[in-house]
């Protein structure tokens, strides 16, 4: 899984072709998964892979992409638009999601 891509919307299609096929969303409790009505606590993710894009016109407008899998088995994308810091969430949720340069 070690790709680049050149846009957000490519990535999400090429890694849903790899299965990563849920929606993950942030909650106070964790990620959640509206389909499912799941929600998962940071000790039950594994962050696979992460991308960053940034903005085209402002290198400040940062998205972030999560490949997650879930100890349940679910697989999916987590997109955060302003990243992993800039709400409010449980201190393991902000380790987990955690980007090292």
């Amino acid at each position: 899984m070690d790709k680049t891509y050149t846009s957000l919307s490519i990535a999400i299609s090429a890694l849903q072709k790899e299965g990563y096929t849920e929606d993950f969303n942030l909650c106070d409790d964790g990620l959640e998964n509206k389909k499912r009505k799941t929600v998962h606590p940071a000790n039950e993710l594994e962050v696979v892979k992460h991308y960053r894009f940034e903005g085209m016109t402002n290198p400040a407008d940062n998205t972030v992409l999560y490949v997650i899998e879930t100890k349940s088995g679910e697989k999916g994308l987590l997109v955060d638009a302003y990243g992993a810091y800039s709400g409010q969430m449980p201190e393991g949720m902000v380790q987990k999601l955690k980007i090292d340069y």
